[in-house]
């Protein structure tokens, strides 16, 4: 998961703990990226950001499975997830 925001973005930074905790109950199975727009110029352009924060969605190959703009929860993203096909909460 790439989330590509700022950290003066308020929505940006109400998604800090929700990442976090995705990292800390999930690291083993997902790999949680934080992307600052203003300071790597290059993703931005890659990932055709054009309002954040943004999450992308990879599958472990690197393509581009789902991408939402806006505040998303840490249960909202596993459970989209869930919907792609990848369960992290089983264990």
């Amino acid at each position: 998961l790439v989330d590509l925001g700022s950290l003066s973005c308020v929505p940006c930074k109400m998604m800090e703990p929700e990442l976090e905790a995705l990292r800390n109950e999930y690291g083993d199975k997902l790999i949680v990226e934080f992307i600052d727009v203003y300071k790597d110029h290059a993703a931005t352009r890659q990932y055709g950001i054009r309002s954040i924060p943004t999450q992308v969605f990879l599958d472990p190959s690197g393509k581009e499975l789902f991408r939402h703009v806006g505040y998303m929860s840490k249960i909202d993203i596993l459970n989209k997830w869930r919907e792609l096909g990848y369960d992290f909460t089983s264990r």
